[in-house]
């Protein structure tokens, strides 16, 4: 089975980690009979010979081995190491005319040349084998006829539901690559979506109809759709859940415990809502249906996809958020905590489930607060969604939790999104603000949330405690992180203050001119005392290449207005630079310095497009600048009438403000666009 590998010089080769010198003891691993020590070696190949889908010279090495793993009936958990052989030939979308590029293409070429063990693997005794070998077969056999006849042959033959799901799958993927010889997959498909086949069979089918065909898809689709998963969730047979592997400790065991209770009811509603694209109201229709099920694990995997579509895309989901509230009264905890989750990311837009979230809180004072890595305490989820959604039931709860023996380190966070409303709870931020000690590992968690809470609220008594801060920060390392974090953070909060108690404020402004802080501490010193002579030498000093603050000088100096003209030289000669923030802030002050959209607003309209996380920058200036911005302002209007979120991305990955965010700038767009 493994013949020939210790005639392979596998120290000479490599893998993420170095020398692969230890991977045949993997390869052995893979055809242990103690199922962890299996487990185990398979989350090696993928930790070391395949990480992150890398490919290597011991990934190339490994594939004839694998293949005589995978092709032996004595070798357990084959389905394992057949997935492992389709990610290792998976096509890539990068270059294949560099090192890495080659190595990939000579993955497919080996793992295509293993696709008549694929032909018998799809007829295979394992279940679990037969289940992963169809994607194989389309991706790696090069006879679509036979292949498709192949499908054709196992869809008829086969009696398992997993099975037949990866079989309907696969059937979509090779009308994908193959649209040649896609009719007789599309008519199987069709076929396989209405009666007399099994609810998990027919939804299968039409997802993939909605992906591949989806003026196949019945008029219907939406109640067929619902009422098809309501009867594949009565039918499911509760010997079939909780079944899973020993917990090993690998990153296999750790994702295998991560996924959903009914991963594959999962995948089938994700694969027609992706299906589906913008079709949004059949989408949310669909959505609502699954919200409403009778079976909690279908509400959860609802709220989860209900997750995804809010992300990418905008418009009115109150009846949708206000069902994730409802599941907050549910007793599993994963439900519960898959709604809460959710909620937390919308922040203004969950306050439809304001309710909700304030009966929980209220019902349950042990879910306040918890305990994150390290022993850290942390707002807990149900009230901190309460007060990201802006609801001042959350106020009287934060108050308690302020009074407290340890108040959460990021409390402060949320306190902006509450408003005038969170001004009781000012001087408790004081008193925790001045309790601060000189302690470099946890300033950082503990000051920058209250520093920002104090700012937020403009509450010009915590001058005196930002000010002790200040002084606090000088025995913490120079340019730590950290550090800087906190000292922007302090002068931030001394602009905003500033105003009411300028004698206190403007000597630590004027000290910091002094320090790498000197662009940020000009900028406030602007803000408060309004003298330009006070700040224009260090603002266009602080523009020169190299200097860790440009963008925040460029933008200072964009606040003085005409004012900074003796700064325009220095100011253009940073536009192009390579950080596309960098050129933004650039172009903005030279815009509002000088007036010249003609030179300003090409940059910007590139940057618009090419970095779309430059929006707000831009929105921002072309406020100040008021009517002067027309010449830009037909990317707000459509901005406006764009349904996708502007952070929105084809991979699905994103960040937790990036709904705030988005919501944020479609209201800049509109309130530039209502001065019109």
């Amino acid at each position: 089975m493994l013949t020939g590998i210790d005639e392979v010089d596998w120290a000479s080769l490599r893998h993420a980690y170095g020398s692969a010198a230890d991977v045949p003891g993997l390869l052995r691993g893979l055809a242990s009979a103690d199922p962890a020590e299996r487990e185990t070696a398979l989350d090696g190949m993928y930790g070391a010979v395949h990480h992150q889908g890398d490919v290597y010279d011991s990934t190339l090495a490994c594939v004839p081995f694998l293949l005589a793993l995978v092709a032996s009936g004595e070798v357990a958990d084959r389905a394992g190491i057949l997935e492992l052989l389709v990610s290792i030939g998976a096509e890539d979308a990068g270059r294949e005319d560099d090192a890495e590029g080659r190595l990939r293409a000579r993955a497919r070429v080996g793992v295509r040349a293993g696709a008549e063990v694929f032909v018998r693997l799809a007829g295979d005794a394992d279940p679990s084998v037969r289940r992963a070998a169809p994607a194989a077969l389309v991706r790696f056999l090069d006879e679509p006829a036979r292949v498709l006849g192949l499908l054709r042959q196992r869809c008829a033959l086969e009696r398992d539901d997993r099975v037949l799901h990866a079989l309907a799958e696969s059937l979509g993927l090779f009308v994908r690559r193959h649209p040649g010889h896609a009719a007789g997959a599309l008519d199987l498909l069709t076929a396989q979506s209405a009666d007399p086949y099994d609810p998990g069979l027919r939804l299968a089918a039409l997802g993939q109809l909605a992906c591949c065909a989806p003026d196949r898809l019945p008029p219907d689709l939406v109640p067929l759709a619902v009422g098809l998963l309501r009867e594949r969730s009565a039918r499911r047979s509760t010997g079939r859940q909780g079944v899973g592997c020993p917990h090993t400790g690998t990153l296999a065991s750790r994702l295998g415990r991560l996924r959903p209770s009914d991963e594959e009811g999962s995948q089938l509603l994700r694969t027609l809502h992706r299906g589906l694209g913008d079709r949004l109201d059949e989408r949310t229709a669909l959505l609502q249906g699954q919200l409403t099920s009778p079976a909690a694990v279908d509400r959860c995997n609802a709220v989860w996809m209900a997750a995804g579509l809010f992300r990418e895309w905008r418009g009115d989901r109150t009846v949708t958020v206000r069902l994730i509230g409802a599941q907050l009264v549910a007793e599993e905890d994963r439900l519960r905590d898959a709604a809460v989750s959710v909620l937390g990311d919308l922040f203004g837009l969950a306050a439809p489930a304001a309710d909700d979230l304030a009966a929980l809180v209220t019902s349950r004072p042990d879910l306040w607060t918890r305990h994150r890595e390290r022993g850290v305490r942390a707002l807990g989820g149900p009230l901190k969604a309460l007060a990201r959604s802006g609801d001042s039931r959350a106020v009287p709860v934060l108050a308690q939790v302020l009074a407290g023996p340890e108040a959460p380190d990021d409390l402060g966070h949320v306190i902006a999104h509450l408003g005038p409303a969170a001004a009781p709870l000012a001087p408790a931020l004081r008193r925790r603000l001045g309790e601060i000690a000189p302690d470099p590992a946890g300033v950082f968690e503990r000051a920058v949330p209250l520093l920002s809470a104090l700012t937020a609220l403009g509450d010009t008594e915590a001058v005196p405690e930002v000010l002790r801060l200040l002084r606090l920060l000088r025995g913490l390392p120079e340019r730590s992180r950290m550090r800087d974090a906190v000292v922007e953070a302090a002068v931030r909060a001394l602009e905003v203050f500033g105003t009411a108690a300028p004698s206190q404020v403007l000597p630590a402004l004027r000290e910091l001119l002094e320090t790498e802080y000197a662009a940020v501490a000009a900028g406030a010193l602007w803000s408060v005392e309004r003298d330009p002579s006070a700040v224009l030498a260090v603002l266009t000093g602080e523009l020169a290449v190299g200097r860790p603050r440009r963008r925040a000088a460029a933008e200072a100096l964009a606040r003085l207005g005409p004012k900074a003209g003796g700064a325009l030289p220095e100011v253009r000669r940073m536009v192009p630079a390579e950080d596309p923030r960098e050129r933004v802030s650039a172009a903005c002050a030279v815009w509002r310095i000088s007036g010249d959209a003609e030179f300003a607003a090409p940059v910007l309209r590139a940057a618009w497009t090419e970095n779309p996380r430059t929006r707000r920058t831009i929105t921002a200036c072309l406020a100040a600048l008021g009517p002067a911005g027309a010449p830009l302002h037909d990317l707000l209007r459509a901005e406006l009438a764009a349904r996708r979120r502007h952070l929105a991305t084809p991979s699905g990955g994103y960040g937790s403000h990036d709904v705030l965010d988005d919501e944020r700038l479609v209201r800049a767009c509109g309130e530039v666009l209502g001065t019109e």
